[in-house]
């Protein structure tokens, strides 16, 4: 069975995320894994004793484990009891690390996380995980922001380069699109002086609609100088449910910097879901109904 994995740090903002993950787990027939990575503290003067505190790591790993639990029963109710849902707290002095550990474990192929955190504090840890986790996680990373409402994915928004490496995600994309019978809105932002002509547009929807057979997809060109304010408008314009962002991987320097510069001002845009893959991702995609 396939796995989604929702990580949290326990925060209110966290929960719209839960929410999400688990209906679409369920919608899907995937297994959901929840999990919290924790690092107990290390008591000093302990160094060459075997097991100093031989029961530290059960206990942690067992308070933490009926923290998941409550706070998955708190948050959905009956649908927490449901045997394809998973708890799985993990130790790791890194977060980061600790959550590709468990994606890892249960082959995840989605790794679903909160926008936002708390508090101050958690705000920043959040943040700068998720971001850590769209530059080295094993998998793409669904970003949901602080109180949304989990909808069926009916407008989902692309925004290409037109590139080859696009093609390949958006195939992957399209057999997401055809559970939810979505439409994808594959878009290109760039200035008048960089655009290459019609001829560009032309050559990049032959090739895709050569590589992937889905009906449902439009495309669209838009000049601006501003390329993130202006896929703010238009996201909210095309009423997006979902947008999806790849993150370059053989592009130049400064073309991969401004790209993944893109990402993360989307991830903090935090009004719509943000989709976000990597060109290593494309052999580990798959959104086919697990059987």
């Amino acid at each position: 069975m396939k796995t989604i994995l929702y990580v949290t740090d326990y925060s209110l903002n966290s929960v719209a995320a839960l929410k999400y993950a688990h209906k679409m787990a369920t919608h899907m027939g995937t297994r959901l894994v929840v999990t919290h990575v924790f690092d107990y503290p290390t008591v000093l003067g302990t160094a060459g004793l075997d097991e100093p505190f031989p029961h530290l790591e059960d206990n942690a790993f067992r308070i933490h484990r009926a923290k998941l639990e409550k706070f998955c029963g708190e948050h959905l109710g009956s649908g927490y009891e449901n045997p394809n849902l998973q708890i799985e707290p993990a130790e790791n002095t890194s977060v980061v690390k600790g959550i590709i550990a468990v994606a890892t474990e249960w082959h995840a192929y989605l790794i679903v996380t909160g926008m936002k955190g708390g508090s101050a504090f958690r705000e920043i840890l959040m943040g700068s995980t998720t971001k850590l986790l769209i530059e080295k996680g094993p998998c793409p990373i669904l970003s949901i922001p602080a109180g949304t409402s989990y909808r069926l994915p009916k407008t989902i928004v692309y925004a290409t380069d037109f590139e080859e490496e696009d093609v390949f995600a958006i195939r992957k994309l399209a057999e997401m699109a055809e559970q939810f019978e979505a439409e994808i809105k594959v878009v290109h932002i760039s200035s008048k002086e960089e655009y290459k002509g019609e001829m560009q547009m032309q050559w990049f929807k032959e090739m895709l609609l050569q590589k992937v057979i889905y009906e449902h997809i439009d495309f669209e060109l838009l000049f601006s100088k501003d390329v993130f304010e202006t896929l703010r408008l238009y996201i909210g314009k095309s009423n997006a449910d979902l947008i999806v962002m790849l993150e370059r991987e053989k592009a130049g320097f400064i073309n991969k910097w401004f790209h993944q510069d893109l990402v993360k001002k989307m991830e903090s845009y935090g009004k719509v879901p943000l989709l976000s893959m990597r060109g290593s991702h494309h052999q580990l995609f798959y959104f086919k109904k697990a059987l």
